[in-house]
């Protein structure tokens, strides 16, 4: 690998993290080409030889600045990349972030809304409520009486992000080159991912229109509380929203456990997370116990809705059928499902990624309650389709660490709570809602549509196929050659298509002898002889295609 000098300056700060932590557990199964040649390049010293644990990580996280601090909080849930001890350090980056001062946050504010502090809110609290990696919240009443936050972004941030993620991007596609876990578990995409998250996490506008479209989907419940923005207090630096006047999900402590039923709320919580992904295709990306709120009503609060997921409506029914498939521990359909929202290579090892899979759902069947993580469960089986040459869809990592913070959330209300039941119950009637939804008249002339389509097609290309195999120029494309078994699978297609001509032939010439009235063969016409014919051949058929095709595929 070879690093121009003008660049050296602006890498130095990475690759002086990646050096120093080179031979922790946190780098311990990657190739070690790319660090051995950096290694050449640098002396190393002592002190970035010497042992390094999971909480120094997380403090040269905090002294390199808020893009890398944002991207520990981002990798604190991704146990497919991270070993389980750093996991639980860079969790502690949530919250633990240098504040703003106050002069600061108020020129910002002035600037942002063109008036002073003083004329645009009765008061503000100097004192942030909270503080965190792109921006700080204080609490302010407006002219009108109403409490509401005030998030104000960190300035200069937006510069010093693109300024890093270019900088990553650059890293990441070395190593990409240079490592073979690195391209195995496509850092460069996973880069890409957290650099769309991030920028659109810096855009307070955007979050506003999240908090207006997650409150009206999921007003139907009675327990779960959206803070609303108030636009006009708002810009793309300063989200103003309602107060929520609670505590954090990881301060409850136990008597208010042992005095309060969350029973109630969690099921209203996990059934308003799974309409979320499932049917709205709209989530709360990153529900993680410091964005919970527990309010003084006794109700749950969502908070901080910079980061969101959306979901197409073919992941949405794919990811009902594989939550199903989990409920019900079937590995092999679970394995299916995850085929098909996944991309392989050539040297994808199928084979040993079913079984895989089958035997992790096998063994969560005889886990109890409290054992029993879907989340960590779905992030496993990512980490095992990666080391299998597959790329699953990045949503399933994104609903992975849903259900990773859901079970985080039940541990800290309720231990006992049983979080698969649970789900299994709602998703059982979500299919039947689901089901009745697709049987609604305006989805039902949509698919009405695509038949007809179908149809008018139908004819042409039938058409084509017949032209192409009289002008002997009917092509297939093959990747991997059997000659045997292509020979046979051929010789299959050939007899099936002259069987279907010869059926196509005596139907249309059954319909055209209908004419003739009197023409009759043992007392039956000889329309509907010619028709029994092509219907018994049919029949006949569709046993070869169905019933040997699947013989076939098991004694693959």
């Amino acid at each position: 690998m070879n690093i121009i000098p003008e660049n050296l300056k602006k890498y130095q700060k990475f690759i002086s993290l990646v050096l120093k932590y080179r031979n922790s557990d946190i780098l311990s199964a990657a190739s070690d080409k790319a660090l051995d040649e950096l290694a050449e390049d640098q002396e190393l010293s002592e002190e970035s030889n010497r042992y390094t644990s999971p909480e120094e990580l997380v403090e040269d996280l905090k002294n390199m600045g808020p893009t890398y601090v944002k991207i520990g909080q981002t990798l604190s849930t991704r146990p497919d990349l991270l070993p389980e001890t750093y996991l639980l350090a860079l969790a502690s980056l949530q919250d633990d972030v240098e504040e703003i001062p106050y002069s600061e946050i108020q020129k910002i504010v002035e600037e942002e809304l063109g008036t002073k502090i003083s004329k645009a809110f009765l008061s503000f609290e100097t004192q942030p409520l909270a503080s965190a990696s792109i921006g700080q919240v204080h609490k302010a009443v407006l002219r009108s009486g109403k409490e509401v936050a005030v998030k104000i972004q960190r300035p200069g941030i937006r510069k010093n992000f693109i300024e890093d993620l270019d900088t990553l991007k650059e890293l990441s596609d070395l190593a990409v080159k240079h490592s073979k876990t690195a391209k195995k578990y496509g850092i460069d995409d996973v880069l890409d991912e957290m650099r769309h998250i991030l920028i659109h996490e810096l855009d307070y506008n955007r979050e506003a229109q999240n908090l207006i479209a997650l409150g009206k989907n999921l007003e139907k419940f009675e327990h779960i509380v959206i803070p609303q923005p108030v636009l006009d207090y708002s810009t793309s630096k300063i989200l103003t929203m309602d107060f929520v006047d609670g505590q954090k999900i990881t301060s409850v402590h136990g008597i208010q456990k042992t005095e309060t039923d969350f029973s109630v709320l969690i099921d209203e919580l996990v059934e308003a997370y799974l309409q979320q992904i499932i049917f709205d295709g709209f989530a709360h990306a990153d529900p993680h116990p410091g964005n919970v709120h527990l309010t003084k009503d006794r109700k749950i609060a969502l908070m901080d809705l910079g980061m969101v997921a959306k979901f197409s409506p073919n992941l949405q029914e794919q990811i009902l059928k594989l939550l199903i498939a989990i409920s019900k521990y079937n590995g092999e359909e679970v394995s299916k499902v995850l085929l098909e929202i996944s991309q392989d290579d050539r040297n994808a090892d199928i084979i040993g990624f079913k079984k895989e899979i089958n035997r992790i759902v096998l063994d969560s069947q005889n886990r109890n309650a409290a054992e029993m993580q879907t989340g960590k469960m779905l992030i496993r089986m990512n980490k095992i389709a990666a080391e299998k040459g597959i790329r699953i869809a990045v949503e399933l990592n994104i609903l992975g660490k849903i259900l990773l913070n859901l079970d985080q959330i039940v541990a800290v209300l309720a231990p006992q709570y049983d979080l698969a039941e649970s789900m299994k119950q709602i998703l059982e009637k979500m299919m039947v809602k689901k089901m009745a939804h697709e049987a609604q008249p305006e989805n039902f002339f949509a698919q009405l549509i695509e038949t007809k389509k179908l149809a008018e097609n139908l004819p042409e290309r039938l058409n084509k196929i017949t032209e192409n195999l009289a002008q002997n120029q009917f092509q297939l494309k093959i990747d991997a050659l059997d000659e045997e078994r292509f020979t046979d699978a051929f010789q299959k297609v050939a007899n099936r298509i002259s069987i279907a001509l010869i059926i196509a032939a005596l139907i249309i010439g059954s319909s055209l002898l209908m004419r003739v009235p009197n023409f009759q063969i043992f007392g039956i016409s000889i329309a509907m002889f010619f028709f029994i014919i092509a219907s018994v051949f049919g029949l006949w058929l569709a046993y070869k295609m169905v019933i040997k095709d699947e013989d076939f595929k098991r004694k693959k």
